[in-house]
């Protein structure tokens, strides 16, 4: 080898080395974190929207029903994940079994984004990407919004990973997700601006228990999350573990 070429490899391996070293150095976002930032906000804006006690209490009966109901929500680890084929934004069609020939996938549902902690989990996990992407894994989001929405959703929050909408409900049940919002519910929340009508379609009020799945290249899932209370979310850091050891 000639000194040159000597001299190139050794400019270029302390170049990858400086690079990997800055990226382990950045800070992982944490979930948990932004809901306690946003519950402090909103304690401390008087302006805010205030749920009446008749409110908290068909919500509670609402998450009391919902964890009765479904007990042990979600596909679990070991299990094959389900393959599926859905639109994007722009409605281009994207098949799990496609994207996974690439790397692993970390497959998100979420509610919709009128949903804050689906939006503070969104954003940690976009946040992350830098982080999957050194396991070449691929940040793949579910929702049962109409396209539009989550289109608009996108390009509000610059978000660079794909979102899906589950329009049938086919997929959100194939992973034992699915369920379906009360009346009372439904009206507490769109008194409150949270109209899962304006974002699913009229007359659709049904909705995924939030999950977190980090899929392998073979389908198998090797991480899952999901709880029927909707503010327990599956940290960053917890996802790059798994990656890690893939």
């Amino acid at each position: 080898m000639d000194r040159t070429r000597k001299h190139t490899l050794l400019i270029l391996f302390m170049l990858a080395s400086v690079s990997m070293f800055a990226l382990a150095g950045q800070e992982i976002p944490n979930y948990q974190h932004s809901v306690d930032q946003m519950a402090e906000k909103q304690k401390a804006d008087k302006k805010a929207s205030k749920f009446s006690e008749t409110d908290m209490r068909i919500m509670k009966q609402a998450g009391a029903d919902l964890a009765k109901a479904m007990p042990d929500p979600g596909l679990k680890v070991g299990e094959k994940a389900p393959d599926f084929s859905l639109p994007d934004a722009w409605g281009k069609t994207v098949k799990l079994s496609d994207q996974l020939k690439h790397g692993p996938v970390v497959l998100v549902f979420y509610r919709g984004a009128w949903c804050p902690f689906c939006n503070l989990h969104l954003n940690a996990l976009h946040r992350s990407q830098s982080h999957f992407k050194r396991y070449d894994a691929q940040l793949i989001a579910v929702t049962p919004q109409i396209p539009d929405k989550s289109r608009e959703q996108i390009n509000k929050d610059k978000y660079a990973f794909t979102v899906l909408s589950d329009l049938d409900d086919h997929v959100m049940k194939s992973y034992r997700l699915l369920y379906s919002l009360s009346p009372e519910l439904v009206a507490v929340y769109k008194k409150h601006g949270l109209d899962v009508e304006a974002f699913n379609g009229e007359g659709r009020t049904i909705l995924p228990i939030p999950g977190t799945y980090v899929i392998d290249q073979k389908g198998i899932i090797r991480a899952a999350h999901a709880d029927t209370d909707y503010k327990q979310r599956m940290e960053p850091a917890d996802i790059i573990k798994v990656l890690a050891s893939l």
